[in-house]
């Protein structure tokens, strides 16, 4: 409503709108603008004299960010006073709903409103406001934070000033959508005040709530959403958000590897354990996958930092019981997406593992793949393309990677004999939702073990009647027809329609 009145700012009012205007005339309420001024009005009341009514508070946030997501109804709050005092005194002494502990998911949406409508075009200029003015409460809190010992920083007086910095940052970094407003808040936040969040994840690592707060943050501002996290070129701010990630995640990785393992049957295994765990999988995800780090620079110049977070990660992953892996779907997204990132981008570092480590991985891969959810069968049939695509690509070259791969191969000699089994089992017997995921990695792993799918299709056919032989013998000649040993994208778009046509030609006629 509040979008359609302020519309009129920019062009001519349109049937609806003059019927709101209407109706406004008729209450004596006044035009659009005393309309939006009594409702924002109403909004800063609540927030300021209903702090505990944790519904009310919700709902009324819920409609500020509605009213800030528009254009017009955005522009039509800039001009009102009581939106420029919610952004000049956004602190628990003007709105007492900031202190109370369980409005704190609040304070995210309540950040993240008026940061969109702080830097939102003229937004500045409108509030008189800038960014470091709006800023300055929450850096102030970290500053006295930071000053603290390892000890005063682990006191119970402490956790509620950290948990609402880190969400009242996430929903700041939320509003972020482009390389110029993030790094406003980078260049605030690095160098002085990054080093808090690792001595945080080391100091609280074993209490979810502020746990938590931190990591929603870190996974929120490693995100590289809309290539916001894009630096100049002579810039190593990449590289040193990536290593203030690390160190958060190592920080809090390796306390949590040296507590008790739980059982899986415990009640809250997932709130005291798995959850942060998958959030801190998330962090490194995100960071590993925003393409703003050069990588081997690390190598090169001898910094631990990407090693020590994958090695941390690794342990992390390798921690949890299969079961539980499947049992928690945001702990699988999170597990899955990690081994991908890491057979994709970080080869040298897989190969280098043991056999049994990297078995154990394939193993978690192999069940993965038959997951009824579609994107973590995904995962895992990207997790297997890139090994068979690495293995194809470089079959006979003399580097490290391909050395150790060899030698796993040759411990486990029928790691793709059982991958290019479950593939055409799922592709011919499997669910729907499954078809596509799994076509992908089929024709690497053909070119990268012929004998794989040799065996695979001596076997289906033994299964088979004399009739049915025919039949599918037909059937593999015309998938393997006009197939080159190349994996060009054409060469994979056109063995993918003549999969999909084999499944089709298949199903007719074979029997289980």
């Amino acid at each position: 409503m509040v979008g359609m009145m302020a519309s009129k700012l920019d062009s001519a009012p349109s049937a609806k709108q003059k019927v709101y205007q209407r109706m406004f005339e008729h209450l004596a309420m006044g035009d659009h603008t005393a309309v939006a001024n009594l409702i924002v009005t109403k909004v800063g009341n609540n927030l300021k004299f209903w702090p505990e009514e944790q519904d009310l508070v919700g709902k009324t946030l819920e409609l500020l960010l509605d009213m800030a997501g528009g254009y017009s109804s955005s522009k039509l709050l800039l001009t009102l006073d009581t939106v420029k005092f919610l952004a000049r005194h956004h602190t628990e002494d003007h709105f007492p709903f900031l202190a109370v502990p369980c409005n704190a998911r609040h304070r995210t949406t309540f950040h993240a409103t008026l940061a969109r409508l702080l830097l939102s075009p003229g937004g500045e200029d409108k509030l008189g406001l800038t960014f470091d003015q709006f800023l300055e409460p929450i850096v102030n809190a970290i500053s006295q934070l930071g000053a603290l010992s390892s000890a005063d920083l682990r006191n119970e007086a402490a956790r509620r000033p950290l948990i609402g910095i880190f969400r009242d940052l996430r929903g700041i970094a939320a509003s972020l959508h482009n390389r110029r407003t993030y790094g406003m808040l980078f260049d605030i936040l690095h160098p002085q005040h990054l080093p808090l969040l690792s001595k945080v994840a080391d100091a609280w690592y074993d209490q979810p709530d502020v746990i938590i707060s931190l990591l929603r943050f870190m996974q929120e501002f490693c995100h590289n959403k809309a290539n916001r996290v894009n630096f100049d070129q002579s810039s190593a701010n990449g590289i040193l958000l990536y290593r203030a990630t690390s160190e958060v995640v190592c920080a809090f990785g390796r306390r949590l590897l040296s507590m008790p393992t739980l059982s899986s049957d415990e009640a809250d295994i997932y709130k005291r354990r798995y959850k942060g765990m998958a959030l801190a999988l998330h962090v490194l995800n995100s960071a590993l996958g925003g393409n703003y780090v050069c990588f081997g620079v690390f190598a090169l110049y001898h910094d631990p930092a990407l090693d020590n977070s994958l090695d941390v990660a690794l342990q992390m992953a390798l921690s949890v019981p299969l079961d539980d892996v499947v049992a928690y779907p945001k702990l699988s997204k999170a597990f899955y997406g990690f081994i991908e990132i890491l057979f994709r981008n970080h080869k040298r570092t897989v190969m280098a593992l043991e056999t049994s480590v990297l078995m154990q991985l394939m193993n978690a891969v192999h069940e993965g793949l038959q997951s009824s959810d579609a994107t973590l069968s995904s995962l895992c049939a990207n997790t297997i393309d890139h090994l068979a695509t690495f293995y194809f690509n470089n079959i006979g070259k003399d580097k490290p990677e391909v050395i150790n791969l060899n030698k796993h191969l040759a411990a486990q000699p029928n790691l793709f004999c059982s991958l290019t089994a479950t593939l055409f089992n799922l592709l011919l017997f499997g669910a729907p939702q499954n078809h596509w995921a799994v076509m992908r990695p089929m024709l690497s792993l053909m070119l990268a073990s012929e004998s794989s799918f040799t065996t695979y299709k001596d076997h289906l056919l033994s299964t088979q009647t004399q009739e049915n032989q025919s039949l599918l013998n037909d059937a593999f000649n015309k998938l393997l027809h006009d197939v080159n040993r190349s994996l060009d994208s054409a060469n994979r778009d056109r063995f993918t329609q003549k999969l999909t046509a084999f499944r089709v030609a298949a199903r007719s006629f074979l029997t289980l």
